[in-house]
Parts: C-alpha cells; structure tokens; sequence
C-alpha cells in the first residue's frame, strides 16, 4: 500500500532550491536510509514528507488514515512536563503495563529512569529516550525519524536497531550513523543538489553503487572526448575489420577492487610514530580518581604506547571524557602516577565549540595555525584541507560566527590537525558531521601516524579508525575487548540484563512466556544470523519470481532463455542452501 507521494514537489530557502521538482513515494514496508552533506536538504525531506513544512511547490498525499509517528532533531516537551506524561499520556497503569510493546520500550529505553521525574535539568541522552519512547509505544503505520541516535550511546543504539528490526512498520531514517543505516534499512535515498538520488540496499551497498555510477560516469565521459579518434582509427583498419563487432565485457566489481586505496600500512605507521614519539606516550600506575564521593578509577594502571589507536567505550557517565581530561592534565588523580613522554605533543578535541574565535574568517583561523602540512606522505595547504572538509572557495572568508554547529567542528578538527600533534585525544568528534565529511576525517586520519584515543558513539567510525576497543564497565579499570564492539556489548548485557526487544510483537503472552530464555552473547549472535537468513531466503525468492516472469516475456528467445534458465539454478541452488542452514541453526538456537 503507498503511503506517501511527492509530486513534483519543490521547496527552498533563499535562492538555491533544496528541493527541486521532487517526485517519489513511500510503501509500507519500504526501510529508507537517507544521506546527504549537512545543509542539503534532508531535514526539509523529511519535514515536507511528514507534513510540518509546505512545500513552494507540488503536492504531497498522505494515505487515508496514515498514523504517522515523527520524531524531529530537538526533543521539545511541555513546560512541566514529565517523563509518565509525555510517553504514556493520561493511560491507567493496568493498561500500559497489560501492553507487551509498551512494557518493552520502556525497559529498554527508560530502564533507571523514575517516570515521575520532570523533563527538566535532564541530560540530552536522558531526553532523546523519552522522546524515542514518546514516539515507539503507539502504533503507527510509518515511523520517520531524523537523527534517532544523537545522544544516544552504544549500548541504546544497538536495543533501537533491534528493536525496529523486530517492528512491522514501514520507516525513513536520517542519520550520520553508518552503522545504525546498516542495520535496519534496505534502500538509500542521497539528497543532493536539489535532487533525490535511489539506491538498492543499506549503507554499504549505496557506498558500492555510488562509485559503480561514478566510474560509469567517468568512463562515458573518457569515450565521449575519445570518440572521434576511435572512430577514425577504426575506418582506417579497411572492410575487414568493419564486418566484425568487438564484443567488450566490463565487470564493475573488479574495476573497483582494481582501484580501491591501500589499507593503513600499521607496522610503518607505528615506527614513525615510534621514531615521532619515543617508547613512552602514557604510563598510568594505580591511579584513583574521585568526583565528590563517587569513584570512577581506582588503582587504574593503563599503558598507551607509540602508534597505538584505541576506541574507548562505555555508558554515559562511566568516566570517559575525565580519563581524556585525566592525560591531557587537567585532571588530577588523588593517588598513583600519570607518566607522559617527553616527547609527546598533544592535542584534545573537546565537545565544546566555544574555543573558536567568531570574529575570525574560516581560512584565517586555521591558517594562525599553521599553512601547510603533511598527511602520509602528502604535503597539504590549509585552503586545500578546507576545500576536502566542506569548506569550498568562498566558504573559507566567512566568519567562524556565521558557521553551523557542523562546520564548526569541522573547523576544530582540522584546526588540531594542522598543528601536527603526535597524540590525539578525539571526544565525541563525529557529532554534527554529514557522512561525506566523515568520511574525509577518516582518511585524513587513516594516514596519520601518532597516537590515537577516540571516544564516540558512533560504531562505524570507531572500527574504521582504531585497531583496538578498551571499555569502562564501572569496575574502576580499563578493560581490553579483543571482540570489540561485539564484546563490548555482550558483556554489557551478561552484566546488566538489558531488556531485548521480542522476537514477534504480536506473538501472544502464553507464547512468549514458554519461549526459551537468552543465553548470552551467543544466542544474540545467533538469532541475528537467522535474521539475516530469513532476510536473504526473502530476497532469493524474489529474485525467482522476477526471473519467472521473465522467462514468460522472453519466451521465443533461445538464447536469452538459456542465460535465464542457468540464472534461476543458481537462485534455486543458493536458496536451498540458505534454507538448510537456516534449518540448522534454528534447531540448535531453539
């Protein structure tokens, strides 16, 4: 059933169009990803399809009946409001507690918090999950949901693509978070100048067609320029020659692969970091630390060396922006020792914007910095490192008073860079960045040798740029993930038992009470590979269907019959291998 419709939809804000000429719907059923460079035109998707903004121009059609749920960027709630009014309303608790989906959203949304409790004075994570709540305990037909993880840490993220995994519901999700579009969604929309850009497949996939479009792109433009001396040459070859038609193969897949960039060489980036730094960066010996009366470290001992890269984790207020503020000095232990290197130049992203002078042009306050640089083994200008994170020519004379709260840490980021530091402390460092730009600060950073300690919610980023993961699980030490993120996570749960979302929504309350009781880690693991299975068996059986039907189109064509008949042996033989294993597993998870 089509649930929303653009047609010809236009909208813009000063003289360059957002939206131009937009026609496209949504399905029930459809898990839209949607991507694009801060400032492009997502927000205003988004709200032009829920409805909150008008349109210039075109029209928008809503279905008959549509419960439409929305959650927007800033969680505003009503003056006095609390945390029982706004997600459950006026409902007696017998009802919300007889509900098996609300009891679920709140145990794995507001587990610790009191319901009573005032909106206000509440932290931002604290207010994104109510607002997440507010909009997950009704029923709706299509969720849109802009930015649903900001603010949110690992362990929220990884319960919230769960949990919509598990709800039949259609959704449109704008985030930054490549991981979280991984997981829950099957097709990418790009907003990009004015237009609307549709790929098959999550994240992943639309980073593969993308490029696949691009050397296309490319190779048409190399045979347009080209066309004319082939075409001569050809003529001169004689008669002969023109009689036969060459026949060209290009297989997208290796070209690809042919071209793809070098991973990080570690080894060489550890012996200039090495050569940079010396053996010592960091040498922390039984050090305590104390916040009033609570402890977050006691007797920590934690060693950071030369070209280490570690992703540092855990729950909101475990104590991971003190342990940075703890190496770069300004925190101080109240027993053990804090060794640094001599050697070592630091630099430390806070998450506050407040240090950049707004008075000063864009280019002139990374440029008091330093002009130019070397990245690997390339040297950089400051204009041309501006022009590669989003700050084009005429961007960089703007004020750093007139910038988003992106380019501002943009700006930051490139401003630590230019420095040339040996060891980087990076706190929350991907907050405000478009995926585009990300990526950009991913490869500047792939290249840079030094020491590295990040500290970010967003997965994607941290398995990009570190090798390993350290955790903060409340136990007062730095604990080493050789599984990472994974481990990270069932370690959370053999701990604290978060509440995972139902296998079905609608499966009756006798039947879910006999179902069989998590095992750990590794039952999750397992019922997600069925998961992914019975998503796979789906789109194989699909994929027969419209090879059927193109048999029947093509019926008195031989040879194209042949090509689809071998094609749907391969379908048949995949799909029943899928299915055993399917089989298998669910034997052993049942």
């Amino acid at each position: 059933m089509n649930l929303i419709n653009l047609e010809n939809v236009t909208k813009a804000y000063g003289p360059q169009p957002l939206l131009d000429a937009i026609s496209l719907g949504l399905d029930d059923g459809d898990r839209v990803g949607v991507v694009g460079r801060n400032g492009g035109g997502k927000s205003t998707l988004v709200s032009v399809l829920a409805r909150q903004t008008e349109p210039d121009g075109g029209r928008v059609t809503h279905a008959r009946g549509l419960r439409l749920g929305f959650l927007t960027q800033r969680d505003e709630f009503p003056e006095g409001a609390t945390v029982r009014s706004v997600v459950l309303g006026d409902r007696a608790e017998h009802e919300w507690a007889g509900d098996t989906g609300a009891r679920d959203v709140l145990a794995g949304l507001l587990s610790g918090l009191d319901l009573d409790a005032p909106l206000a004075g509440m932290s931002g994570g604290e207010r994104r999950r109510v607002a997440l709540a507010r909009l997950l305990v009704p029923e709706s037909d299509l969720l849109i949901l802009d930015e649903p993880t900001n603010h949110l840490d690992i362990e929220a993220i990884d319960w919230l693509a769960r949990y919509l995994k598990t709800r039949k519901v259609a959704l449109l999700v704008v985030t930054h978070d490549r991981w979280f579009l991984d997981e829950i969604t099957d097709r990418t929309w790009e907003v990009v100048d004015g237009r609307v850009e549709r790929y098959e497949g999550g994240y992943s996939a639309y980073v593969l067609a993308k490029a696949e479009r691009s050397r296309i792109a490319a190779a048409t433009e190399a045979k347009r320029q080209n066309l004319l001396r082939k075409e001569l040459a050809w003529l001169r070859r004689g008669p002969q020659a023109r009689t036969s038609k060459p026949k060209f193969r290009v297989d997208a897949a290796q070209a690809l692969i042919a071209d793809e960039p070098p991973l990080r060489d570690a080894v060489e980036l550890t012996r200039f970091a090495t050569a940079r730094l010396g053996k010592t960066v960091y040498d922390l010996e039984d050090v305590t630390v104390r916040l009033g009366d609570r402890s977050l470290f006691e007797r920590m001992t934690w060693r950071l060396g030369p070209g280490d890269r570690v992703g540092l984790v855990g729950v909101n207020g475990s104590g991971k922006s003190t342990l940075l503020r703890l190496l770069d000095g300004s925190v101080a232990p109240v027993a053990g020792t804090v060794v640094q290197g001599k050697t070592v130049q630091l630099a430390h992203l806070t998450q506050n914007l407040e240090e950049l002078d707004p008075s000063r042009r864009v280019l002139e306050s990374v440029e008091e910095i330093r002009r130019r640089i070397t990245v690997g083994k390339r040297e950089w200008t400051a204009s041309q490192l501006l022009e590669r994170l989003g700050f084009p020519g005429d961007r960089q004379w703007t004020p750093v008073g007139d910038l988003s709260g992106g380019e501002r840490r943009r700006l930051q980021v490139l401003r630590l860079l230019m420095g040339e530091p040996n060891v980087l402390l990076l706190d929350e460092p991907t907050n405000d960045l478009d995926i585009e730009t990300l990526t950009e600060v991913e490869d500047l950073l792939d290249g840079w040798p030094g020491t590295l300690v990040v500290v970010s919610h967003d997965r994607y980023f941290l398995e990009r740029i570190t090798d390993h993961v350290v955790a903060l699980l409340g136990d007062g030490r730095v604990s080493l993930l050789p599984g990472g993120i994974d481990e990270y996570l069932e370690r959370r749960a053999a701990g604290t038992a978060p509440s995972r979302p139902p296998e079905s929504p609608a499966k009756p309350a006798k039947q879910a009470e006999a179902a069989p009781k998590p095992k750990g880690g590794q039952d999750w693991k397992a019922r997600k590979e069925l998961d992914r299975l019975e998503r796979r068996l789906e789109k194989l059986a699909g994929q027969e269907a419209e090879l059927h039907e193109r048999l029947a189109a093509h019926a008195t064509d031989y040879a194209k019959l042949q090509e689809l008949d071998g094609r749907l042996k391969e379908i048949q033989a995949e799909a029943a291998q899928v299915e055993e294993e399917w089989l298998m597993l669910a034997e052993d998870v049942g």
